[in-house]
């Protein structure tokens, strides 16, 4: 009974909103033994009950974690919505959040016509009555990709201006890195009040800084973008994940073989390849794949802590703002990551950042998108994370790894929030 909890860490979200034993991991998993024992019938997996258990669930994985049993329910739901997806097929919803990855290459140059939605009266309305996204959120807006042509000649320029503004850093010690763009992060983030760039362009800067060659991983090829295959396993399409899996991994091999590591920013996306890879190919290739996969704060606090990267060359300098309230992504916290995000914030000098003990924020990928979840999705956040947030000085700087945690704060609580990244690179010599 663990998963019962209200407060502390994460598990389980949708219980401390809910209150109800059936959202809770506890009763899931007891459903599910139902299920695969037989005792609810034929194709109780795919059954409207077996559904209503599964469908708060956030996916968060904290029951990876906490969970004594260490139950991993995230997984058992991808399992459930693949049963239903083969028995009743993809609504239109669940093909607009699992097909992102393939259309986004074409849909972005329509992203100024897409981008109404948001501004034209009834657009919304219509809009979560045909595709079923909660007309009470904002979508998030289209951009111009960061590995398009012009994209990626404005991260050369970056580079070389990064390079050359600290040639001694580089002199005899450069080393290979390879920074995984992922798909959100390419279409759908835009500068910050603090750093005119995005937070791929921010994290290549300060590896840079740090000594690092970055290789940006399909920035000048013309192919479609990698993918980790998140979206297609929350909406049930477990072999189109896998497909995007394997193109994935065939890609980074002549890294995995070199051991170079694969460094990611969105959370959800990067620790797919240490989870649920391993998963849809178990094997040695995975396995390395997985121990050569990192989020920036991961990779640094690694280097530093072998004595290949010391902070002090950096160059970090005092930012405008002096304190800042950081938010974890559930998947970080589910795999033990936030102590590094931490540690490489108390970095920057004169900056006081005070973590935010919360549960998850709500938003979950596309979960609080959903019109049918709007409602629970705002509960989650604003059982503190919120809260906490509003409350905050208006010169707080917010910081949020995750994509959706960025957006759950600016709908609900209408400030910015940034990657980490940007923190780092807002305070390197350069941007002071």
């Amino acid at each position: 009974g663990e998963c019962r909890k209200h407060v502390s860490n994460v598990m389980c979200p949708s219980f401390r909103v809910t209150g109800n034993e059936a959202d809770v991991t506890r009763g899931r998993a007891n459903t599910l033994r139902l299920a695969l024992s037989g005792q609810l019938g034929a194709d109780a997996l795919a059954s409207d009950e077996m559904l209503a258990t599964m469908k708060l669930c956030v996916s968060c994985k904290a029951c990876r974690r906490e969970c004594p049993t260490g139950v991993d329910m995230a997984k058992m739901k991808i399992e459930v919505q693949a049963a239903r997806a083969e028995k009743f097929g993809l609504s239109l919803h669940d093909k607009l959040v699992g097909y992102l990855p393939r259309y986004a290459p074409h849909a972005w140059a329509f992203g100024w016509l897409l981008n109404l939605r948001n501004t034209i009266p009834g657009a919304a309305w219509l809009g979560e009555k045909l595709m079923g996204f909660s007309a009470n959120r904002k979508l998030p807006l289209w951009r111009r990709p960061l590995l398009s042509s012009i994209g990626a000649a404005r991260w050369q320029i970056a580079m070389r201006k990064a390079k050359s503004e600290n040639s001694d850093t580089y002199f005899g010690k450069e080393r290979d890195v390879v920074l995984w763009v992922d798909t959100f992060t390419n279409y759908f983030e835009g500068p910050s009040a603090i750093f005119p760039g995005i937070s791929a362009e921010a994290a290549s800067i300060v590896l840079h800084k740090a000594g690092y060659n970055v290789d940006l991983i399909g920035g000048a090829t013309g192919e479609r973008p990698l993918c980790c295959g998140r979206t297609f396993l929350a909406s049930g399409m477990v072999d189109e994940a896998k497909k995007e899996a394997r193109r994935t991994i065939d890609a980074l091999k002549p890294y995995i073989d070199r051991g170079v590591p694969i460094i990611g920013l969105e959370p959800s996306c990067l620790l797919t390849l240490r989870d649920e890879f391993i998963s849809m190919y178990p094997g040695a290739e995975t396995q390395r794949l997985a121990a050569n996969a990192f989020l920036l704060e991961e990779f640094l606090v690694r280097e530093k802590t072998a004595g290949r990267f010391d902070p002090a060359n950096l160059g970090l300098q005092p930012i405008k703002q002096k304190t800042a309230l950081l938010h974890g992504h559930c998947h970080q916290k589910a795999f033990a990551a936030m102590s590094a995000v931490e540690e490489v914030l108390s970095w920057i000098p004169e900056l006081k950042t005070t973590t935010v003990e919360s549960s998850c924020c709500g938003m979950a990928g596309a979960f609080g998108y959903e019109a049918a979840h709007y409602d629970v999705s705002m509960k989650m956040g604003n059982l503190s994370l919120l809260p906490a947030v509003r409350e905050a000085a208006a010169e707080t700087l917010i910081i949020a790894d995750g994509t959706s945690c960025r957006h759950q704060i600016a709908d609900g609580a209408e400030r910015e929030a940034v990657h980490v990244a940007v923190v780092m690179a807002a305070a390197l010599v350069q941007m002071a």
